[in-house]
């Protein structure tokens, strides 16, 4: 193969990558400095089962809201929202003030107990 020739090769797979890693599959989260332990706990203290099916947690099996298996996998956070670690936390307690209206209560929940939730949903 000709150096051109290998070189838009190259250039093609790296394009062909990179539409890939933006199809199907999404963001992934990935939340830094969450204990996905504690957030089960608060999840099951909190009720997010009465509303969502929710992966490893006993009872979760609400139909309100969407369910949150995969989560990490998505695009989006609510179809709002890029699924980052800032964004989860973000629509996790204060899911009003990002989309007014929608069925989702805000909680109360502090930054670290919906940096736990969010560390918790990653990993589910």
């Amino acid at each position: 193969m000709t150096r051109p020739l290998v070189l838009a090769l190259a250039i093609a797979l790296a394009g062909i990558t990179a539409v890939m890693a933006g199809c199907g599959t999404g963001g992934g989260v990935a939340v830094p400095g969450g204990d996905p332990e504690r957030g089960k706990d608060l999840i099951v203290a909190s009720g997010c089962g009465a509303c969502h099916t929710i992966s490893g947690v006993e009872d979760a099996s609400g139909k309100v809201g969407p369910s949150l298996a995969g989560l990490a996998e998505r695009r989006t956070i609510a179809g709002r929202l890029e699924n980052t670690p800032q964004n989860l936390i973000l629509w996790i307690r204060e899911p009003q003030r990002v989309d007014p209206g929608n069925l989702m209560p805000g909680l109360g929940l502090s930054e670290a107990d919906a940096r736990d939730i969010a560390a918790y949903l990653d990993r589910h």
